[in-house]
């Protein structure tokens, strides 16, 4: 029987990546899906880190510097409101905020889109033609910095074949690895969905599949991905959430479900309807 959420597996996988004495960068989100995704995973995969392997990694969430990533700090509700008024080391101005990525102090920065395409670009401003788009979505908030800047950037997205495409219809965060001549920043490092951890092939620049989330086959990725995607033989399964990992979401870093199942209305989201 399973004995884990979506969100703890990826928010666990996170935490295996997070480098110590490193900044990491999320953005600022209000709840729903895309909050679970852009911030919430990653914010606890950070806090797990800390926790077990990396004390000294910090987590830059928008201008807010470091903040307390304590269950008995963090705020009950995911407004822009509260967030910022989140106990923290410090809070900048914007513009210093990008100014870290320029600096290259950034590690990982995390990302969600409606789009990215099989070399790890990133579409958050439309779908269809600019000009006469089929659906106007945010734009580009600091998905150009991070992809350019950052060592490396994790995306958490649905894995569907209308998001995991050959080509964005418009790239917002060129994190892609065909052509990185002129960018500093490392690109995209990983891509966790709800069916399996991916990373990139350093021959092809393409995404490939790391490893498969228990139940899930080949077949069905495949089925779901809107691009030939490579899966190695043998690819094996995503490790399963230790007990000692679920005790500390559950009962230490996220009790009250404010980062892995925060919704924008009074009712929690999940990732796994």
């Amino acid at each position: 029987m399973k004995t884990y959420t979506l969100e703890e597996l990826l928010s666990v996988e996170v935490s295996r990546r997070v480098v110590d004495d490193e900044m990491n960068f999320t953005g600022i989100g209000t709840g729903g899906k895309a909050y679970i995704r852009a911030c919430g995973i990653p914010l606890v995969g950070v806090r797990l880190a800390q926790t077990k392997h990396a004390p000294n990694a910090l987590c830059m969430m928008g201008p807010v510097l470091d903040p307390v990533l304590d269950h008995e700090t963090i705020p009950d509700s995911n407004w822009e409101y509260d967030l910022i008024h989140w106990p923290c080391r410090s809070q900048i101005p914007l513009e210093d905020c990008l100014g870290l990525f320029r600096l290259g102090l950034v590690g990982m920065a995390f990302a969600s889109a409606a789009q990215v395409d099989k070399y790890g670009n990133l579409n958050i401003t439309c779908i269809g033609e600019y000009e006469n788009p089929k659906v106007r979505l945010p734009g580009v908030l600091a998905q150009t910095d991070l992809a350019a800047l950052a060592k490396r950037v994790c995306i958490i997205v649905n894995h569907d074949k209308r998001i995991l495409v050959e080509r964005c219809d418009f790239v917002s965060g060129a994190s892609g690895h065909e052509d990185r001549s002129g960018l500093p920043g490392g690109g995209a490092a990983y891509v966790m969905t709800n069916l399996c951890i991916m990373d990139f092939n350093p021959e092809t620049k393409m995404m490939r599949v790391h490893s498969i989330h228990p139940g899930v086959t080949p077949e069905h990725i495949r089925q779901n991905t809107g691009f030939d995607l490579e899966i190695p033989p043998n690819v094996p399964f995503t490790p399963v959430p230790s007990d000692e990992d679920l005790r500390l979401i559950r009962e230490e870093i996220d009790p009250k479900r404010n980062f892995l199942n925060a919704g924008i209305t009074q009712d929690r989201a999940t990732l796994e309807d």
